[in-house]
């Protein structure tokens, strides 16, 4: 298929770890986001956007090849993701695009593939097949580090600019996480990405698809002054409650110590704060990319989405991270700003959409085939203002936890739970637990789980419909690891 300069660019933006509610124009309290409030006035933003899965690989395995996790069957950092699948960047590169990564995608690689001494098999920070990686920025950062060694930093010591500075005394007032980076605000590692991407796009021809996968506000939880006081951590919004129901779930849970919340209540209050500060540092980086479209004169032809892997639990019920299956965790934001539709301005999208709608949209919009693979659907009509019938009236999702299966003490395939959610109503099922339900109506913030409630087996029969029985497959139990790839085994089970 020829492309000519009136296909649209693609500019996809994934932000790691961003809740859906921190947004200004999302009427968060107290976070400050004019940049990308300015690209939903001239957009329009989908306030009921939700990912598939968690962590990132398994996440971003769904948004690039528009499949639930039960199909693709990725289910972890590390699992390989099946090549029969194809994916974004296959699929643009198949129309004729030359599609360029700025970041990762956390994707390992089917081993059925290539041999066993491929060092692709040793990370599950691997590249999407398809993409061509202008600049890789992996957890180990090395082109970062690099950076600002040329900038006149000592990078002898790469641990502490994952920390706060520790020649400044934390104020009483303030937390644990306070302290700012040891670089300035445009040393980041998103300054850095933008920068780059800039200096790409300003001599790459049209029509183009550029990646930008940006790891904050993804932990560490630092950063550089100025955002690292802009939240008095006495002024966030209050936690919500973990309720005082007992699931082996939730047992379990309380048992991994990454995922549970600092014990002083001023170091709780300073994570919220500063995750607040992180993301308007990444905000400002977007705005400095999205005006240098517009003075370029790029935009009208530039279709730009932004959204996230997952969201964070940033204290609520108790935990930190993105495990399990409160809604803090999956509800994220998607923004999608089009010019050359003519379409809506400033529209705000309420119908339930999903990342798996991301793959089918983009294809959409380009002019592209959808492949048959693909279980999302476009969401170009809202785009154009068109009245949508027929769209779905549910949310799902699905975490996958056999990676901790000897702390759970269940076999692998039973550790495993999935979401159907709608308006009214949540019910999470659990392979081998009993499972829970959240009356959305009455108990909005999920603060109180039932395991009984007179709708739950009409919302068990309607996610038995969404999510036939499958098989795990030949690459479910495996994992890369830097030792290369292994087997999960069968925990040692209690009669």
């Amino acid at each position: 298929m020829k492309i000519s300069s009136k296909n649209p660019n693609i500019l996809l933006i994934t932000i790691d770890q961003w809740r859906a509610d921190c947004l200004s124009s999302a009427g968060h309290p107290l976070v400050q986001t004019p940049a990308l409030d300015a690209l939903a006035s001239d957009g329009v933003r989908f306030a009921n956007h939700y990912a598939q899965a968690t962590p990132c690989g398994p996440s971003r395995a769904s948004l690039h090849t528009g499949t639930y996790l039960f199909t693709h069957r990725s289910v972890f950092n590390g699992t390989p993701l099946d090549a029969q699948f194809t994916n974004t960047a296959l699929e643009f590169r198949a129309g004729n695009y030359d599609p360029i990564l700025f970041g990762y995608t956390d994707t390992t690689i089917d081993p059925r593939t290539t041999t066993n001494g491929d060092s692709r098999l040793r990370t599950y920070e691997g590249h999407l097949p398809g993409f061509r990686v202008v600049l890789p920025l992996p957890e180990d950062r090395n082109e970062w580090y690099k950076w600002l060694e040329s900038r006149g930093y000592d990078i002898s010591d790469r641990q502490r600019f994952l920390r706060g500075r520790e020649d400044i005394a934390t104020p009483l007032d303030r937390g644990s996480t306070w302290a700012p980076s040891p670089y300035k605000s445009d040393e980041t590692e998103t300054a850095f990405m933008v920068n780059k991407v800039i200096e790409t796009l300003t001599n790459l021809p049209e029509p183009w698809f550029v990646h930008v996968s940006i790891l904050r506000p993804h932990p560490p939880f630092v950063v550089p002054a100025p955002y690292h006081d802009r939240h008095d951590p006495g002024e966030v919004p209050d936690f919500l409650s973990k309720g005082s129901i007992s699931h082996p779930f939730f047992d379990a849970l309380s048992k991994l110590d990454f995922i549970q919340t600092p014990k002083k209540e001023i170091d709780r209050r300073q994570l919220r704060a500063t995750y607040y500060g992180m993301v308007e540092e990444v905000d400002d980086q977007i705005g400095n990319l999205i005006n240098f479209l517009d003075n370029g004169n790029q935009s009208e032809n530039t279709a730009v989405i932004v959204t996230s892997d997952h969201g964070e639990l940033l204290g609520d019920h108790g935990l930190v991270s993105k495990f399990g299956f409160y809604d803090q965790a999956f509800h994220i934001p998607m923004i999608i700003r089009y010019p050359a539709l003519h379409g809506p301005t400033g529209l705000v999208v309420n119908h339930f959409t999903e990342n798996i709608d991301i793959m089918p949209t983009l294809l959409d919009l380009a002019g592209l085939p959808i492949p048959d693979q693909c279980q999302g659907k476009s969401v170009r009509p809202f785009l154009e203002g068109k009245t949508t019938s027929g769209w779905r009236r549910a949310v799902h999702w699905e975490f996958d936890f056999r990676i901790f299966a000897n702390t759970i003490k269940l076999p692998l395939a039973d550790c495993h739970l999935a979401v159907y959610r709608d308006e009214t109503g949540k019910l999470v099922h659990f392979a081998g637990m009993p499972d829970l339900f959240f009356d959305i109506q009455s108990d909005p913030g999920e603060e109180f789980p039932l395991t009984n409630h007179p709708v739950m087996s009409d919302y068990q029969l309607a996610l038995s419909k969404w999510r036939p029985v499958y098989d795990d497959g030949p690459l479910t139990n495996l994992l890369a690891t830097s030792e290369g790839m292994i087997t999960l085994e069968e925990p040692e089970l209690i009669p």
